[in-house]
């Protein structure tokens, strides 16, 4: 009969440790059947104890033996030779960036020009190991930006900021957004097969102009019908009103922000102290209040608020009354 006959105190502490907390379940279960050993089970006892077989119930105490805690652990070995060639996966990786959401298709490729069945699962381990993952595909701003006018507002930007800072000026961040019941799908924790759900359903569009500073000051206006250059103006209009120093309102080139109406206003509003500072083209992470409708849409917004249009509008006006204390954004 075989057993472990030999264990210090501290080296039977450690095997418990490990035993209790190694993140490996193989791991764990080496160190216990040498715990199982030393304290007097037959190998029949840790066979079925550990559900294992006693072939490798015999290695791991040989390996125990030659290797100690070393050879709690897995040794790297050669593994099973790679069905593809480097210039082989090179290829494949190339396919499934073609079609990312269809592995199928490359499947079907990979056999027609090599005439090499390989599973999917195949393919996805492929697809690790030369760098890609399973990712929600983003959105992308039409357009293109021209770097160097990107580059020369971002610049005029940050002086703004700096004469923010020093208290020189104002500055607020402007933009329109949109809610309905089709809501935007968070990410969050959830029990695995029991997925939360938010309801979704067709309605009208609620529309929100917002003012906002970097200290969550906000104005924010909401309406149910569109909102086109004539509520812009008549907002930009109430603001310059209430401001207190030079101030900076940052803005996008959105269609209801450049045209003549709005152009010839501009002049008037900066005698009352407030310039508009128009950002470059598809340029939206320049703009701080993007973040606002993000927090509103991902985070704050409950899923009980999806589930009629008053609950909705209730629940956008809620965070809008108390964004500042409730609600905050840290933009340091």
């Amino acid at each position: 009969m075989r057993f472990v006959t030999r264990l210090a105190p501290e080296t039977q502490q450690l095997l418990k440790t490990i035993e209790q907390k190694s993140k490996y379940y193989q791991v764990r279960h080496r160190a216990k059947s040498i715990l199982l050993s030393y304290q007097g089970y037959k190998i029949t006892q840790i066979m079925l104890i550990l559900n294992i077989s006693r072939n490798t119930i015999y290695n791991w105490l040989n390996n125990w033996e030659k290797n100690g805690l070393n050879g709690l652990y897995s040794l790297k070995g050669r593994g099973r030779k790679s069905t593809l060639n480097e210039q082989q996966e090179l290829k494949v990786k190339e396919w499934i960036k073609s079609h990312p959401k269809t592995l199928k298709i490359v499947q079907e490729k990979i056999e027609n020009e090599w005439e090499i069945k390989i599973s999917k699962d195949t393919i996805k381990r492929l697809a690790k190991k030369k760098g890609m993952g399973w990712y929600r595909f983003k959105k992308k701003v039409k357009g293109e930006v021209c770097p160097e006018l990107y580059q020369q507002k971002k610049r005029q930007l940050e002086q703004l900021k700096r004469a923010e800072n020093e208290g020189k000026i104002d500055i607020y961040y402007g933009d329109e957004s949109g809610f309905s019941l089709v809501p935007c799908l968070p990410y969050g924790w959830q029990e695995k097969g029991r997925k939360i759900e938010r309801e979704s359903s067709l309605s009208k569009r609620l529309n929100v102009l917002g003012f906002m500073k970097k200290n969550n000051e906000l104005e924010s206006y909401v309406f149910e019908s569109s909102i086109n250059s004539d509520v812009v103006i008549a907002c930009i209009d109430n603001l310059s009103k209430k401001i207190k120093k030079e101030t900076v309102l940052v803005m996008d080139n959105a269609s209801i922000h450049q045209n003549k109406k709005f152009w010839n206003k501009e002049e008037e509003w900066e005698k009352k102290g407030l310039k508009i500072f128009f950002l470059p083209p598809y340029s939206p992470q320049l703009n701080k209040i993007e973040i606002l409708w993000r927090f509103m849409k991902y985070k704050w917004l409950e899923n009980s608020c999806y589930k009629s249009y008053l609950d909705l509008v209730k629940g956008v006006e809620n965070i809008l009354i108390n964004f500042g204390s409730k609600y905050t954004i840290n933009f340091a």
